[in-house]
């Protein structure tokens, strides 16, 4: 069954979710599976591989504690770019605070991989998520590994997606197609994330395709940029991952000359991988652990876009604003508060804000509005609140979700 956002007439709106996916693009295969190391009986181990060593691009956790993991793809692109040939994830345990022993399990899992597809390990990542401070139960994820390069092809994305999930109550996806002259191209992308999400640099697990050919400079290039307006973009619960990532791979398998920053296709190429990473962080937010509404916070008028970066996300995280949301409480003030405490320059005199396209706060003073149309708004499922600081020609827009009971319920319960 294929979910389509939008008519493909708006390129911004040329984007698919369906069964296939990460394997979409030529020269790459996937498979997911079972090896044990959660309780339930479900994948919760998946491999990407290219067919030969290829263009690649990643993103980590600026979080100070980091996994293994993260240390290992840093050894293998300390640049951020460079050539591999595949990434292995596991699920229910991060290979977090695990001391040297972590980092060899990590090394381990990235020679057991080249071992099998021909590679080198400094061509393999790996990425691991889950419960931290648990050593990995390295005679499953071996056996994992096996099955998982045994059963590599283009029929099993869906297990792919399963197996790098975790609190996810659904699957997240999404394909767009374009052109450049008359070669068409690919981009295709899965993520998993659900809670402890506020990206700083990166969020979440998420594995990019694409069968265009793409320098590695020029993929690191497009993939930061799509970056801090789609994944830099949200917050669940203001909590930065450790073993966060966002990998990218292009196989070139479309024939293309590589594509570089200064290739009449750039501007083809960047805009498709952004609207996949818009996408993906949309499926995030609207799977936020107890989430019942996706909402859009959208700040204009700053002094700069850096503050005015600043003050969505002061709002985005704020747990009284978010807990307003979950009950359809057109509360003004917290808005506002949470803009003051943020450190954005404000001026209330100047300040208007909306929810739901109603002026409810403007030039330093609540105004008086439809309740009823607000607070009916509110009870959607798309909240959208507008803050106009005019101060300037800064601009962004944050996406969250509101703050419900069942994310204290799945949060208290997490580790045991």
């Amino acid at each position: 069954m294929t979910k389509q956002f939008g008519t493909g007439n708006n390129p911004e709106e040329n984007i698919m979710v369906k069964k296939r996916h990460i394997s979409l693009p030529g020269g790459f295969t996937a498979s997911g599976v079972k090896c044990g190391i959660k309780a339930a009986d479900v994948e919760d181990l998946a491999i990407l591989a290219a067919d030969k060593a290829v263009p690649a691009a990643i993103l980590t956790t600026q979080n100070q504690l980091v996994g293994a993991p993260i240390t290992w793809c840093r050894s293998v692109l300390p640049r951020g770019h460079g050539r591999c040939r595949a990434i292995v994830v596991n699920s229910g345990n991060s290979n977090v605070c695990t001391g040297k022993t972590g980092l060899r399990n990590a090394k381990a899992m990235a020679s057991r991989v080249a071992e099998l597809i021909g590679a080198k390990d400094q061509h393999i990542l790996v990425g691991s998520t889950g419960v931290i401070g648990h050593r990995l139960p390295m005679g499953k994820i071996r056996q994992g590994i096996d099955k998982a390069i045994a059963s590599l092809g283009t029929s099993a994305d869906d297990a792919v997606l399963r197996g790098i999930m975790t609190t996810d109550t659904h699957e997240k996806s999404a394909v767009a197609k374009a052109h450049i002259g008359r070669r068409s191209f690919t981009v295709a992308g899965i993520a998993k994330g659900s809670g402890m999400i506020a990206p700083n640099l990166a969020t979440m697990i998420s594995l990019i395709t694409t069968d265009l050919a793409v320098t590695p400079a020029a993929l690191y290039k497009a993939l930061r940029a799509a970056t801090a307006v789609s994944f830099n973009a949200i917050t669940i619960d203001s909590d930065t991952s450790t073993s966060d990532m966002v990998a990218a791979f292009a196989s070139g398998a479309v024939g293309n000359k590589p594509i570089t920053a200064k290739s009449p296709g750039w501007t083809a190429f960047a805009a498709a991988l952004e609207q996949v990473c818009r996408s993906l962080a949309r499926q995030v937010v609207a799977d936020g652990e107890g989430a019942t509404k996706l909402v859009e916070v959208a700040i204009r008028g700053a002094r700069n876009d850096a503050e005015a970066e600043i003050a969505a996300r002061a709002v985005a995280d704020s747990p009284l604003f978010k807990c307003a949301v979950n009950g359809a409480d057109p509360n003004w003030g917290r808005i506002a508060m949470a803009l003051g405490k943020s450190a954005a320059r404000i001026a209330p005199e100047k300040l208007n804000i909306k929810i739901g396209g109603v002026t409810i706060f403007a030039r330093g003073t609540g105004r008086n509005f439809d309740a009823t149309k607000v607070a009916k708004h509110l009870s959607g499922q798309d909240i959208r609140v507008d803050c106009d600081l005019h101060l300037g020609r800064g601009q962004f827009t944050a996406l969250t979700c509101d703050l419900s009971r069942q994310y204290v319920t799945i949060n208290a319960d997490y580790h045991t």
